[in-house]
């Protein structure tokens, strides 16, 4: 009797181990022993507001650096527009030999550079790119060219 009692002891551990190990009963549950995963501790909340705050800040310095690169950009096609136009306008005037000239914009501030071959011509190029709508300030860096004013 003792040992029959014994073998169904023992064959009850025998299927609780196997039931243990086949289904993936968790022991530590059963232990009462809670996994890290499981705790949710006060500063889980506060950390939540810590990661809503950062992101927020992340968003705003990028809404910012997004505005102040748009706004870069903006000035830099205003400034290539009025190049261009300025450019076209000393191509389509006879007096002017456009080739010979360099015009640079810097927030809406022309610089005129290069050669001329007067100062009939220098007078038209500065007043040129000083009637070109957008420009505040022509900057005069011309040159006259040394000799009789008649181009080679």
């Amino acid at each position: 009797m003792i040992r029959g009692l014994f073998k169904l002891v023992v064959l009850a551990v025998i299927v609780v181990a196997a039931g243990v190990f086949f289904l993936g009963w968790d022991i530590d549950r059963f232990r009462g022993i809670e996994r890290p995963r499981d705790v949710v501790s006060p500063s889980g909340e506060a950390a939540g507001r810590d990661v809503r705050a950062a992101a927020r800040d992340a968003g705003t310095t990028a809404r910012e650096k997004t505005s102040q690169a748009a706004d870069a950009t903006m000035r830099a096609l205003e400034d290539g527009r009025l190049t261009t136009k300025i450019k076209a306008k000393m191509a389509l005037d006879d007096s002017v030999k456009a080739l010979d000239l360099n015009v640079d914009t810097k927030d809406t501030i022309v610089t005129l550079t290069g050669e001329v071959r007067s100062e009939a011509e220098r007078q038209r190029a500065l007043t040129l790119a000083r009637e070109t709508a957008g420009v505040t300030r022509v900057i005069d860096q011309l040159r006259v060219r040394e000799g009789d004013g008649v181009e080679p």
